[in-house]
């Protein structure tokens, strides 16, 4: 990666295993990008904490004082269905379980305002308005595809290149329908047809969005040591 220029990153599933191990190697990179988003579907749970030292880091070497997204930040996707002051919606559906967890997020980012202030760490819950989407894995591309289009435009040079604008899909050579690769060590059955179903988004994502400057790409990372797999398997 050191020939690597990413101004904006990124990562989802970025609180284990792969995805966090990309965030820290991005920030250690001598030209780290100037903005990373590491998204994280479970913030409330345990294995979000590896985030903390991380942000902590980026708030130390940060100037300037206060506490401000262009630092360090938590923000938590959280909805005016959690506010117990309003009772917006209500008539339209009631939604009970939905509201109490997001009223719950709202006291969690309370919680993380009141405990990571003093290092510098803005800590907030956003109400994004009504998003329509597919909640589907793909979901994220098309509302980020004028993210980088704008990008592709903005960079210098021809051709298509992760320095430019790029979606990189983590996939895996299980997924291949031509491989039997790792067969007799095990099946996985539905771990293959995820990444087999993962590889054709990325042929479409790249037909589709190749005349607008956009790589697309799946990526087979080779077998990686992290808390989600196995202590053996094929480097």
């Amino acid at each position: 990666m050191a020939g690597l220029h990413v101004r904006s990153l990124l990562v989802t599933g970025a609180n284990r295993g792969i995805g966090l191990g990309l965030v820290q190697h991005f920030l250690r990179m001598s030209k780290s990008p100037q903005w990373i988003f590491a998204g994280c579907r479970d913030p409330k749970g345990q294995r979000a904490q590896a985030f903390l030292p991380l942000l902590k880091k980026a708030a130390q070497g940060s100037p300037g004082s206060g506490l401000s997204c262009s630092k360090a930040a938590i923000v938590n996707m959280s909805s005016i269905g959690g506010s117990i002051s309003s009772s917006f919606g209500w008539e339209l559906m009631h939604v009970t379980s939905y509201r109490c967890s997001k009223a719950a997020l709202n006291m969690l980012s309370k919680c993380q305002s009141l405990a990571y202030k003093e290092h510098g760490i803005l800590c907030v819950a956003l109400h994004p308005g009504w998003v329509q989407t597919d909640m589907g894995r793909s979901a994220g591309h098309p509302a980020f595809l004028p993210l980088l289009k704008k990008a592709a435009q903005g960079s210098p040079g021809s051709g298509l290149s992760c320095s430019k604008a790029a979606i990189v899909n983590m996939s895996s050579i299980g997924g291949s329908i031509s491989s039997s690769f790792g067969w007799e060590l095990m099946h996985v059955t539905s771990y293959r047809c995820s990444k087999a179903a993962l590889n054709m988004l990325s042929k479409c994502q790249s037909l589709a969005y190749k005349e607008h400057g956009i790589l697309c790409v799946a990526l087979h990372p080779g077998w990686v040591q992290t808390d989600m797999g196995r202590s053996a398997g094929h480097p």
